[in-house]
Formats: structure tokens, sequence, C-alpha cells
């Protein structure tokens, strides 16, 4: 990424432009979808981000990928519009500061949360209620496994860290027990 102050004024560009139709949620998902495209098919990538291909030949594969996903034509046009302004390598740095202003607008936040095992349903809602009342905002949960953890889990909200991990504790346990000798 050149810039995230430029992938933040393109993503507040597109996003004033979605807030203008009502269309903040679904052009969101849009570009959450062109994301899982690009990052499922290195050839895909290859065409649209490489710039030894003319900027024709990547407006023409991100329309076919726009059509095929079925993406607004908000979304078309912008990504065009990328092409054209050379800040197509950006996308993914847009989308993501598309999605905080999405977030913040909608009053949601996003937590990163790692656990020693796959969270059951009823663990994630009691994560997102305790979380939520935490920060005040709905909770969007992004989970990852790391069984190094042995137990527990640690989550991330913002510049958050809620540590639950039994590794953690097992280390502050070590801790007041080697210096209380």
């Amino acid at each position: 990424m050149r810039s995230p102050a430029a992938a933040r004024r393109y993503a507040r560009a597109l996003f004033s432009i979605a807030s203008d139709e009502g269309q903040v949620d679904p052009i969101r998902s849009e570009l959450l979808a062109l994301s899982a495209a690009f990052a499922d098919h290195e050839e895909l990538r290859d065409a649209v981000f490489r710039p030894l291909h003319p900027g024709a030949e990547r407006r023409a594969v991100l329309k076919q990928v726009c059509e095929h996903i079925g993406t607004s034509p908000v979304v078309q046009n912008f990504c065009s519009f990328l092409v054209d302004q050379r800040r197509v390598v950006d996308f993914e740095a847009i989308r993501l500061a598309y999605e905080d202003l999405a977030d913040r607008e909608a009053g949601r936040t996003r937590a990163r949360v790692t656990s020693a095992s796959a969270l059951t349903a009823d663990q994630r809602g009691r994560l997102c209620r305790a979380l939520a009342a935490r920060t005040g905002k709905q909770v969007e949960l992004e989970e990852s496994v790391d069984p190094a953890l042995l137990g527990g889990a640690v989550a991330q909200v913002g510049g958050l860290v809620f540590d639950g991990s039994l590794r953690t504790q097992l280390e502050q346990l070590r801790t007041t027990l080697t210096r209380g000798r």
C-alpha cells in the first residue's frame, strides 16, 4: 500500500456516494466479495494488480468479475476509477477503511478473538454481549483458533485487549510465585 491517507480519502468518497444512495451495507458486502475473489484467485490478482497489464485490460477484467459477483454500478465504476487513478493496488486498504466508516456510522465495532478451540454458538453470544456491554457498541467477531493458548481466549477491540487465556494466567501465576521467593 502506498498511502494509508489516500486509502482513507478514497474510502470516504465511496462511503459518501453509498450514503447518498442508502447503500452503505450492500456496498460493504460487495467490496468484501471482491476482496474474497482476489484472495482466492492468484491469476485474478495478477491481472488486476500487476502494472504490466494495460489499464484497459485491468478495467475489463474487473468489469467481468464485478458482473459475475453481481456488484452494483457504483462499485463497478469505483473499481474502474481506481484503475484510472493507479490506486487499484490499494483496494484492500480502501475496503478496510470503508468498513471502518460503515461500522462507525452503524454503531458497530469489530473484535478479533483468538481462542484455544473453536467457540460454540453460546460462547460466541456471551462474548459478544460482554464486549458490547464494555464498548457500548454492537460487536462483530472475527475469530481465529490458536491451540498455543491452552484454554480461554484473547479479544482485541480497537486498542483494548482482554486476555483471558490460560497461557497468560499461568504466566502471571509463575511470575507471582517467583517474586515471592
